[in-house]
């Protein structure tokens, strides 16, 4: 499982994930931080990242591209740290492990998570 952190979110994301055991690269790594919504889709979807993102738009992206995958992960809580939502990352992680393989929208806050699976019907 790899997953592809969005600008929105920060680099320390990177370092929970790794210390964690999951590979993980944050955006302003591989690409430029002007880049679209569009242009990070695609290129985790080439190169099998997972999103995880604070963003709406990689929802909606699926939506209307009738996307299989990437899959995304919106974190939907006002404390994006790796000390208020990590463990819960992690748990959902493992729990939707296949979901997020084969392709789905992860919706988490600190007290539930959704998934969706893809492409949207």
């Amino acid at each position: 499982m790899k997953v592809l952190i969005d600008m929105n979110l920060s680099p320390i994301w990177e370092t929970f994930f790794s210390n964690s055991g999951i590979e993980a690269v944050h955006w302003s790594k591989i690409g430029a931080a002007y880049a679209t919504d569009e242009e990070i889709f695609h290129f985790a979807g080439e190169h099998k990242y997972i999103i995880f993102t604070n963003d709406l738009d990689f929802g909606a992206i699926l939506f209307a591209t009738n996307a299989s995958f990437p899959s995304v992960i919106q974190a939907r809580t006002q404390n994006l740290t790796p000390e208020s939502l990590g463990e819960n990352i992690l748990l959902c992680l493992k729990q939707f492990s296949e979901p997020l393989q084969a392709g789905c929208i992860l919706t988490l806050d600190t007290a539930k998570s959704k998934v969706r699976l893809l492409p949207f019907r």
